[in-house]
């Protein structure tokens, strides 16, 4: 079984963006939100996944995706936490319902209600809801609520305890993932993403925060930035720093994915980083769409890229399956279910 970690709803119902429009309109011009509820029928969701995700997942042969909603759609800045907590409601509800139609392509992955300026705590009850009332098995995590303006503390500060203290409770992994940039300087996907996957990656550097949380699993996405381009600048950072050695430092904790969108790429990742830390990913449907003219291959189809590499194929077996099963605790469980109800 190959298992892509990291797939967004890039195609939701027009129902559920209609709402979002209203949402934010009413945010702008300061008038009362509407109710957040919207009707879509099953028929709106299979067709949303149909021809996109589903027939992608087919033609690569894939077979599961973790499945969050739109990471540039979070918009944890726009208006305050009620509106962040409706948005988040609403949108993990949609992605519920998809994982109910297809259940054999699809588990849930949920957005977190934050808010800039308030505590991740706020968002625990969504999480609890999502984890043990809709079979959801992780969640995204916004190092970056205000959408650019990086005024929250390090994710290695204690105000985020409360959230990690709930996710190891849990047991669900949390992916860093910012949502949309609002600052010019920094185009969303092309360097905001990047951005914080090298800022959350250096911060965990600097501090001790898997000492206190030994059993939290974290997931940087998209190759883990600029790090394994860098690795000898972050070795020596480290070493510098007196800190622990990168793979010790990762090693129960950390993990990258492969949304790395070409060969050299994905080659430097499994060269540098364990195997035992990676995730396969297409981030599908996602940042980078299109065909490579250098190959006539679509960008994002980052399963041959994993499987063109000289890596063994027991350590390929680790990326496509094992390493999603052991980050992700309740997903085995969840696959058990799943094919129980197909006998």
């Amino acid at each position: 079984m190959i298992i892509d970690c990291h797939g967004h709803y890039t195609t939701e119902p027009r129902p559920l963006m209609e709402f979002r429009q209203k949402q934010t309109a009413a945010v702008k011009d300061k008038l009362a939100p509407p109710s957040p509820s919207v009707k879509i029928s099953d028929d709106e969701f299979r067709a949303s996944v149909e021809g996109n995700q589903l027939r992608i997942q087919r033609e690569r042969g894939t077979a599961l995706t973790l499945f969050s909603p739109r990471a540039s759609g979070m918009g944890h800045h726009i208006g305050d936490e009620k509106i962040s907590l409706d948005w988040s409601r609403l949108s993990n509800d949609c992605i519920h319902r998809v994982c109910s139609l297809f259940p054999e392509n699809f588990i849930g992955v949920c957005q977190l209600p934050q808010s800039p300026g308030v505590s991740p705590k706020s968002c625990i009850p969504e999480l609890e809801r999502c984890v043990n009332e809709l079979g959801f098995v992780g969640c995204n995590l916004n190092p970056d609520p205000s959408g650019g303006s990086w005024n929250s503390p390090p994710l290695t500060d204690r105000h985020w305890y409360p959230l990690y203290e709930k996710l190891c409770e849990l047991n669900v992994p949390a992916m860093v993932h910012v949502s949309m940039s609002c600052n010019p300087n920094f185009h969303t996907t092309g360097a905001h993403y990047i951005n914080a996957d090298t800022t959350a990656f250096m911060q965990f550097i600097q501090a001790d925060l898997f000492k206190d949380f030994p059993a939290l699993k974290l997931i940087i996405p998209h190759g883990g930035g600029a790090a394994p381009y860098h690795w000898g600048r972050y070795r020596g950072l480290a070493q510098n720093l007196g800190r622990p050695p990168l793979d010790e430092m990762m090693r129960n904790n950390i993990y990258f994915d492969t949304c790395v969108y070409h060969q050299p790429g994905i080659d430097l990742l499994v060269k540098l980083v364990p195997a035992d830390n990676i995730l396969f990913a297409s981030e599908m449907l996602g940042a980078v769409k299109g065909d490579d003219p250098t190959t006539g291959k679509p960008y994002d189809d980052t399963r041959r890229y994993v499987e063109a590499t000289t890596l063994s194929s027991a350590d390929k077996r680790k990326i496509f399956e094992g390493n999603a099963r052991k980050v992700y605790p309740r997903l085995g469980p969840k696959l058990d279910k799943v094919a129980a109800a197909k006998r």
